[in-house]
């Protein structure tokens, strides 16, 4: 019960600390202005559009997923950007979606894809970050 009462207590602090943050002051920066992910969630929207919901099921698949997201992960000189890209296979295309930090980085991230084992095919949807 107390448990209850002290969780309840720190959601309701919480919140109320929470409540002046969206309201803009004098000091609002583009550093501290909440992200607009309106296109992106649109075109998410679209059926044709993959996400990782659409991740193969098979063990092929997932291998393939597995392995590049490894390398990926153990390349050095990758942003972080570029080791969290999406990476959806599905008949073996693998599909990767995300923003990278240069065009260098999309070609060594394509690049390990291409040569994974059992990989039909790359649909690079990488898209460079502004800076």
């Amino acid at each position: 019960m107390k448990a209850t009462i002290l969780i309840g207590f720190g959601l309701a602090l919480g919140v109320l600390a929470g409540c002046d943050r969206d309201r803009p002051t004098e000091h609002t920066t583009l550093a501290n202005v909440p992200a607009d992910n309106t296109k992106k969630n649109e075109r998410d929207q679209n059926p044709a559009t993959l996400t990782p919901g659409d991740q193969g099921e098979n063990d092929v698949d997932r291998g393939i997923t597995q392995k590049i997201r490894q390398e990926v992960v153990k390349a050095d000189g990758l942003s972080m950007d570029g080791k969290n890209v999406k990476i959806i296979t599905n008949n073996s295309v693998v599909t990767l979606r995300g923003p990278v930090k240069s065009e260098q980085e999309r070609s060594e991230i394509v690049s390990i894809a291409q040569r994974v084992e059992g990989v039909k095919r790359v649909d690079n949807q990488l898209e460079i970050a502004a800076k």
